[in-house]
């Protein structure tokens, strides 16, 4: 029977070994700054072989033998079409559509066509950390909504400020993280509709990074330019199936943006970075990926779904000083370790050289991140397990 779950990818306890495979997770410790042997839950990539499908689709493409410029038809955008239809309940337009070698790059281009050097970009920190860097990068600065936890153990918005923020900083960019990276937050329609309200009423243009929307476990995920066609005149959503499947190297996003001018000043940016195709191989992989994937993908959920109920209650048991965060969406568990009486810094260093781990340390998601770390629970029950047990030994040496 194992065997048989070997070859449809759907073993999900196997552990594989991913060195000297050019794996940004596991070949380049050293490189970083950590040492050689940490055992890695940092980077958003999971430890689980993709659909047995996907392999068997970059196979033939490889085996063609010939790998020229290359371009998708319709039947492309209707695979795709059908993935946000079945899965988000949002029917899209071929026009909308935009492919871009990853979320992240659509950011920058987001940044480039919509603002001005000096212009400030609202952002709800601690958030997956790129998205600051994409802004100061490009010589914009970066304002914060900041988010902050509530005796729920959730975070939440504070719409005042968010208001008080865009007025006072004259925002013309928001940048939306939903389901939120790293705090794990699935936004309401509540929240969303009183987010977009004020950025309508505001004028402010919308990028919604949707990225992990197939990974929401409480509540449902729904997307911020389906609520309302206002929402959609002033959004670009940004979608990809690398989280989804475990395709970042493949370089493949899709981007939706109904507005025309928007959609206009977007591809202006495009052709200015000199962007035109994508790779073959990315292109084949989301085809197959969103056609055939649907098995590998729902057991791969519940099998993260069990991995963060594995983790909390865990952390609860044994990790005295520190909680887990409500989690309801992503596999990127927040911890917070600030009631173990570490400072920041010193929590580092209890993670890399005595737990001998490489998490993502909160405090590159913004000032409002030290203290806590995040972990990627999408890998083998037995290396999670692994992890949080080195937690644990470090810290009775505190």
């Amino acid at each position: 029977m194992a065997e048989q779950l070997r070859e449809r990818n759907l073993d999900f306890d196997r552990v594989i070994d991913r060195k000297n495979t050019r794996c940004i997770k596991y070949d380049f410790a050293a490189r970083r700054g950590m040492p050689e042997d940490v055992l890695p839950l940092w980077v958003a990539d999971m430890d689980f072989k993709t659909s047995s499908y996907v392999e068997d689709a970059l196979v033939e493409a490889a085996k063609h033998g010939i790998y020229g410029y290359s371009e998708v038809q319709t039947p492309y955008f209707e695979i795709v079409r059908e993935w946000m239809r079945r899965h988000h309940n949002w029917e899209v337009q071929e026009e909308w559509l935009v492919k871009t070698p990853g979320v992240v790059f659509a950011l920058a281009m987001a940044v480039k066509a919509y603002t001005q050097p000096g212009d400030s970009v609202l952002i709800q920190q601690p958030v997956y950390y790129p998205f600051s860097e994409v802004i100061e990068d490009n010589g914009r600065r970066v304002v914060s909504n900041t988010l902050s936890p509530d005796e729920d153990n959730r975070y939440h918005i504070d719409f005042e400020d968010f208001e008080k923020k865009i007025v006072e900083e004259k925002i013309a960019l928001f940048f939306l993280c939903s389901p939120h990276n790293p705090v794990g937050r699935v936004w309401t329609v509540e929240e969303l509709t009183k987010l977009g309200d004020l950025c309508v009423k505001h004028h402010v243009t919308v990028v919604s990074d949707e990225i992990h929307g197939d990974f929401v476990f409480k509540g449902e995920h729904h997307v911020f330019a389906g609520l309302k066609k206002e929402y959609a005149d002033i959004t670009i959503t940004c979608t990809s199936p690398s989280k989804t499947f475990n395709l970042a190297g493949m370089m493949i996003s899709n981007i939706f943006i109904p507005n025309r001018e928007l959609r206009h000043r977007f591809r202006k940016e495009l052709d200015a970075a000199g962007i035109s195709q994508l790779g073959v191989m990315g292109l084949a992989a989301c085809e197959a990926a969103y056609s055939k994937g649907e098995e590998w993908y729902q057991a791969m959920r519940a099998y993260v779904a069990d991995n963060i109920e594995f983790t909390r209650t865990y952390v609860a048991d044994n990790l005295s000083g520190v909680r887990m965060t409500e989690h309801e969406g992503t596999y990127l568990v927040w911890l917070d370790f600030r009631d173990t009486g570490l400072s920041a810094d010193a929590l580092e260093t209890l993670i890399v050289h005595k737990a001998r781990l490489w998490l993502d340390s909160g405090e590159i998601f913004g000032e409002s991140g030290r203290g806590f770390q995040r972990v990627n629970v999408a890998c083998p029950r037995s290396v999670l397990e692994e992890a949080l047990e080195r937690i644990r030994q470090a810290l009775e040496t505190v």
